[in-house]
């Protein structure tokens, strides 16, 4: 059985992660994995990408032309950062009938990767993980209150538009046309994602199963608290709280604007002077935001030995998102033995059981996450039950072993259905 796996790149961000540790995890269990992305960024020769210097120009610039719809539209919610199109033709076709896959594994395939219309020439068996919500909807891959998907889009709030013919309909159009054939099973890391998958008008009628992401526990594991402090040069006498992800201080949905509510919240109840901020994914800016507590920026950080000491240099993670799928960053946290605070939204229920392994405030209440906040911090008999508890859920649920097994037993199921 050959599997292809289709990611935009093998990297970047967390849906590219999740899929290539899946890729990993499935070599190691012999089977014949491979992964087509667009933009390659690591030197692994099991990853395919365009070798010419034109191809991979082309390729780097493909997202931001991808964009170019949605960036015409004047009164677009300037907060959005991609919304998209997947108008761009390319030759993806004929690449994958070169590999010859037996079965394919869609992840994130935006950013002007595999076009829509593109999808439905496909013959194999498609399984077809959502890291978002893109799949079902007129362009956007969150769709905040808006629930237009369960219908046909239209009148789309990010777009500004006030019109059932616009962009978010187009696309929309383009998806109930090109995907009715599709040989197709769905597969969403979070409850909250299959719910939603289900409700809406273009896969109410296809079969959805969770499948939680995998991490690799012996990467991501607990460390010495001390040395990991000393290594990332953090002050080792202070409670140090994380935040951060792809874009952190930007990205609207990652909730950074109630994460600074939070803290000054949280200023009633912990002393300035015994906590401090940790950021990733941003670099600080020229007019830094006043949190209550010193704050120190890491910048961007994606290898997993780095990210690993990170999280367990840290006492706390906190992920105020205000929508979310399955994050990466709560998941190697739990690894890492580091209790997360999150908003109880989306796909963090799955994650977090509340005052067991971390707090789930109510959304979106600022002043509840540093309540939650505070209470993993304040008693250090039970902060250790609680990181305790952070590891043993995460490696029960989350390993990346039972993470491909069930991928595999999937995979072999349509495999074993394929006319001989």
């Amino acid at each position: 059985m050959k599997v292809l796996i289709l990611s935009a790149t093998d990297f970047r961000g967390g849906a590219a992660r999740a899929a290539y540790r899946l890729h990993k995890g499935l070599l190691t269990r012999g089977i014949d994995s491979q992964m087509l992305v667009q933009n390659k960024l690591g030197d692994d020769n099991t990853v395919i990408a365009p070798k010419s210097k034109i191809r991979r120009g082309i390729g780097a610039i493909r997202p931001a032309l991808d964009q170019l719809p949605f960036a015409l539209h004047r009164n677009r919610d300037a907060a959005i950062n991609i919304y998209s199109s997947q108008w761009l033709p390319n030759k993806i076709i004929d690449k994958i009938k070169q590999i010859k896959p037996d079965i394919i594994n869609i992840h994130w395939i935006c950013g002007g990767f595999l076009p829509i219309e593109a999808l439905g020439k496909l013959k194999q068996p498609l399984v077809w993980t959502f890291h978002d919500m893109w799949a079902f909807t007129g362009g956007c891959h969150y769709s905040a209150d808006c629930d237009r998907y369960r219908q046909s889009c239209g009148s789309c709030p990010q777009l500004g538009s006030d019109r059932d013919r616009d962009l978010s309909r187009w696309i929309w159009r383009r998806k109930a046309l090109a995907w009715q054939n599709l040989n197709l099973t769905i597969v969403t890391p979070s409850r909250w994602l299959a719910d939603c998958a289900r409700a809406s008008s273009l896969f109410r009628d296809v079969p959805v199963k969770v499948i939680g992401n995998g991490i690799n526990p012996q990467i991501y594991q607990p460390h010495s608290t001390q040395v990991a402090r000393k290594i990332l040069n953090l002050p080792t006498d202070k409670k140090i709280i994380l935040f951060g992800a792809l874009d952190s201080t930007q990205d609207k949905r990652k909730g950074f604007s109630l994460l600074l509510a939070a803290l000054q919240n949280l200023q009633q109840l912990e002393s300035p002077e015994e906590v401090e901020l940790v950021i990733f994914g941003a670099c600080e800016p020229l007019n830094p935001p006043n949190f209550g507590f010193k704050a120190h920026y890491t910048g961007k950080l994606s290898d997993d030995i780095t990210l690993s000491l990170l999280y367990a240099a840290a006492d706390i993670f906190v992920a105020p998102s205000v929508q979310d799928n399955l994050p990466n960053t709560i998941l190697e946290s739990l690894f890492c033995g580091t209790p997360c605070a999150a908003f109880k939204i989306g796909g963090m229920p799955d994650l977090i059981e509340h005052q067991q392994n971390g707090y789930l405030a109510q959304p979106f209440l600022p002043q509840d996450l540093a309540e939650g906040i505070h209470w993993i911090l304040a008693d250090p008999t039970r902060y250790q039950q609680l990181a305790i508890k952070s590891r043993e859920k995460a490696i029960a649920e989350f390993n990346l072993e039972q993470q491909t097994q069930k991928y595999l037993r999937l995979f072999d199921n349509l495999y074993s259905k394929l006319p001989l």
